[in-house]
C-alpha cells in the first residue's frame, strides 16, 4: 500500500484553502477545476466534479427529433446491414 504523506494547509479568513502543488499536479487539477466537497464522519473529501450531470436513459430517451414515418424493425435491420456492408467493402 502506498505511504500517505501528511501535508498541512491553513484556512484563510475567507474560508479558502490552498491545496499543495504536489497534490494539484498529481490530480491534474488546474486553476478553475470544479471540486465536489463531501463531508463525512472521517473528514472532508474533495474530488473533481463531473463535466456533465449524471443522466439516466429515461431522461434522454426520445430527445432527438425525427420527422417522417416511423421505421419498422425490418427497415432498421436492413439499414444496419447496408451500412455494415458499405463499411466492410471499404476495408
Amino acid at each position: 500500500m502506498p505511504e500517505i504523506s501528511q501535508l498541512t494547509t491553513t484556512v484563510s479568513t475567507k474560508g479558502q484553502v490552498i491545496l499543495p502543488k504536489s497534490i494539484r499536479q498529481a490530480r491534474h487539477w488546474e486553476a478553475g477545476t470544479r471540486l465536489v466537497v463531501e463531508d463525512g464522519p472521517e473528514g472532508v473529501m474533495l474530488k473533481a466534479a463531473p463535466h456533465f450531470p449524471e443522466t439516466r436513459p429515461e431522461q434522454v430517451f426520445g430527445c432527438l427529433s425525427y420527422k417522417g414515418e416511423a421505421k419498422s424493425i425490418a427497415d432498421m435491420e436492413a439499414g444496419i446491414m447496408e451500412e455494415a456492408s458499405r463499411r466492410h467493402a471499404r476495408d
